[in-house]
């Protein structure tokens, strides 16, 4: 996580976290392969049910659950503050794919794609958080916005 990064105090586990990422990644790279648009609208109620705070009806959030279950993997309680931020990227750029979907902006959609993936990549491997980068880029420019 990030040093300057939105904390709310509340902690969630962070393998899950990065198990989800990795769906959500997944089922972009499905929707590329196939351009099934329903697979981006998945993804973009699955943000809102986890960004609403009920994750427990979350598909994505229970299979990454199950995974984790599976294979034994350890709990890593982080502060959810930066997933949070990174869940609103996620949903807005889903929301960007849908739309471009549908005005056949196929080069902007796929450039949203790339940067999505991009975004998401750093994270599953590494927990590093470009939502968090971001976040502190606009604090230092914008300071009053968050006093």
């Amino acid at each position: 996580m990030s040093k300057v990064c939105p904390l709310i105090f509340r902690q969630i586990d962070a393998t899950i976290s990065k198990i989800s990422t990795a769906l959500v990644v997944s089922s972009i790279f499905m929707y590329l392969m196939t351009l099934q648009v329903g697979i981006l609208f998945f993804i973009a109620i699955d943000f809102v049910i986890r960004l609403s705070g009920k994750k427990k009806y979350s598909p994505i959030y229970l299979s990454a659950h199950a995974i984790q279950k599976a294979f034994h993997l350890r709990v890593k309680m982080e502060d959810a503050g930066g997933k949070r931020l990174a869940a609103f990227f996620g949903f807005a750029f889903t929301v960007g794919m849908i739309i471009t979907h549908y005005e056949e902006w196929m080069v902007a959609n796929s450039v949203i794609a790339v940067i999505f993936v991009s975004c998401a990549i750093p994270e599953i491997l590494f927990g590093y958080c470009i939502a968090c980068k971001i976040y502190a880029l606009v604090i230092k420019f914008f300071p009053d916005r968050f006093a």
